[in-house]
C-alpha cells in the first residue's frame, strides 16, 4: 500500500523576518505573496522519537483519544460549548495549545541557556492560543487554525527570535511538515 502524502501549512502564506512590536515578536507578510506551494518542507533525515497516539468512538464529539508510551494518557473528547458541544472533555485544540507552549518554553530556555543567559527562562511562562474558524478562502472547505503565542517573564526578542526558529511546532507551522496517511 502506498502512502498519501498531505502537507500541513499555516492558513496564511509565506512569511519572513521579524520586526519588533512593543514586547514581542511579530511575523510580518512578504510584499509579494509567492503561490504557497514555492517553499519546500522540512523532511526529516532520521527520528530520535516517536509518539504514537489513537483516537477512536465519536471523534471530537464523545470519542476517545488514547497516547501510548512512558506515561499513557487518556482523554474523553468534547466540543466546547460555544461550537455545539457539551464541553465535558478535551478537544484537539486544546491539547495542541498544551503541546506548543511546552514546546516553545523548552526552546526559550534552551536559547537563553546558549546565550549565557539561562537566568532569564527560568521563570518565564508560555501562552498560546489556539483559534478554530473558518478560512478566508472561499475555495478551502472545514476549518483552519490560528495560533497566537505569547511570552511572560523575558524581553529579550533576540532569544524569542531563536526559540521561534528553534521550537518544533513553529517550525511545522512556518516551514511545513510531512505528513504521510496510509491505511493499517
Amino acid at each position: 500500500m502506498r502512502p498519501t502524502t498531505a502537507v500541513v501549512r499555516p492558513l496564511t502564506t509565506r512569511y519572513t523576518p521579524r520586526h519588533f512590536v512593543g514586547r514581542g515578536v511579530r511575523l510580518s507578510p512578504r510584499a509579494s505573496n509567492p503561490s504557497p506551494h514555492a517553499r519546500g518542507i522540512l523532511t526529516l533525515k532520521d527520528h530520535v522519537y516517536f509518539a504514537r497516539s489513537t483516537a477512536e468512538g465519536s471523534g471530537r464529539i464523545g470519542g476517545v483519544v488514547k497516547s501510548f508510551g512512558d506515561s499513557p494518557l487518556e482523554f474523553n473528547m468534547d466540543m466546547p460549548k460555544v461550537a455545539g458541544g457539551k464541553g465535558e472533555g478535551m478537544n484537539p485544540e486544546q491539547l495542541f495549545g498544551m503541546g506548543y507552549a511546552t514546546c516553545f518554553l523548552g526552546s526559550l530556555q534552551l536559547m537563553a541557556a546558549r546565550a549565557g543567559k539561562k537566568e532569564l527562562a527560568e521563570k518565564a511562562k508560555v501562552h498560546t492560543k489556539v483559534f478554530l474558524g473558518h478560512p478566508e478562502n472561499p475555495d478551502l472547505e472545514g476549518l483552519g487554525l490560528r495560533v497566537e503565542v505569547g511570552v511572560e517573564g523575558i524581553d529579550d526578542d533576540d532569544i524569542i527570535a531563536a526559540a521561534h526558529d528553534f521550537c518544533v511546532y513553529s517550525r511545522a507551522l512556518t516551514q511545513g511538515c510531512e505528513v504521510n496517511v496510509v491505511k493499517v
